[in-house]
């Protein structure tokens, strides 16, 4: 989907070691061409001296081009420290996701529901599933499914992981989002897709890692459940947290239970997870996460 013309912003993201007068720096940048700061957010996180901002400037009052603000920024964000990271982007441009799926439907209906109604600021451009289940369900949304077999011993499964590794790249997507995919990405594509590989794990993390977490959860006997949207990394279900949420439950619930009342949670957290991750509101900085909500 793609902003009307007083909706579009650029939308700026740095994160810097801190010092005084950052923020009046990138102000003053900002004021020198007349540009009007529309949504600002500022963090400083004492643990590790480092400074988070994200700033929305209305593209109307910018009098050149993205590409232009970016390299006039370069000079602004070279003095602020080694490690500097910032991105721009507008939000005038479509952003697009690919989602993994396997059996589990409820959180692909939730998307697919949410981007055909324009909740979801981007475009669907595929589902790939190792299951032909959702086929159907996808390609009524007018979303291509590509379906591809995974063997049953994962020492086999390299050329399937190259054929996902192909599709998803042939759409250069913002987010690679893996709603109930159920297989582990290898290494080599956890680094090649890092910072835009989001996973629902159905537990509140860092609890009940890995598979069955209702399970693990119903043998503890824990009266609270959850779900944890996070980045994916080569460390199973211990990647960067972006939205985590919970339900109560009681000693009367039985895992089938706990399983209906978790997908409730896991839909509403990943589709604000990655909602916040394609409007540029999530900064990362090593394990943790800086969440302008």
């Amino acid at each position: 989907m793609t902003s009307a013309p007083n909706d579009r912003r650029f939308v700026l993201t740095l994160g810097c070691p801190d010092r005084p007068g950052i923020i009046a720096r990138i102000t003053s940048f900002i004021a020198e061409f007349g540009g009007s700061i529309v949504e600002a957010g500022y963090y400083s996180d004492p643990d590790n001296a480092w400074f988070f901002t994200r700033q929305a400037i209305a593209a109307h009052t910018v009098p050149f081009e993205l590409g232009e603000l970016r390299d006039r920024f370069a000079g602004v964000a070279a003095d602020f420290g080694p490690g500097t990271e910032w991105q721009l982007h507008d939000t005038g441009e479509r952003r697009r996701a690919v989602l993994l799926v396997s059996k589990d439907a409820h959180c692909l209906h939730d998307l697919l529901g949410r981007a055909t109604s324009g909740e979801l600021p981007a475009t669907i451009e595929a589902v790939i599933g190792n299951h032909p289940d959702l086929a159907g369900i996808t390609e009524a949304h007018g979303v291509r499914f590509h379906h591809v077999p995974f063997p049953k011993d994962p020492a086999e499964r390299g050329p399937a992981f190259a054929r996902v590794r192909e599709l998803v790249d042939a759409h250069d997507p913002h987010a690679v989002v893996l709603a109930r995919f159920m297989q582990v990405l290898p290494a080599h594509l956890c680094q090649h897709w890092a910072g835009r590989a989001i996973n629902i794990h159905h537990s509140f993390l860092p609890s009940f890692v890995g598979a069955r977490p209702y399970h693990q959860a119903f043998a503890r006997g824990v009266k609270l459940i959850g779900a944890t949207c996070h980045y994916v990394t080569a460390e199973l279900d211990a990647g960067p947290i972006i939205e985590q949420d919970v339900t109560r439950i009681d000693h009367a619930d039985e895992v089938r239970d706990m399983v209906r009342q978790g997908r409730d949670i896991e839909r509403v957290v990943l589709a604000r997870g990655l909602r916040w991750h394609l409007e540029g509101r999530v900064l990362v900085h090593g394990r943790r996460t800086v969440v302008f909500s």
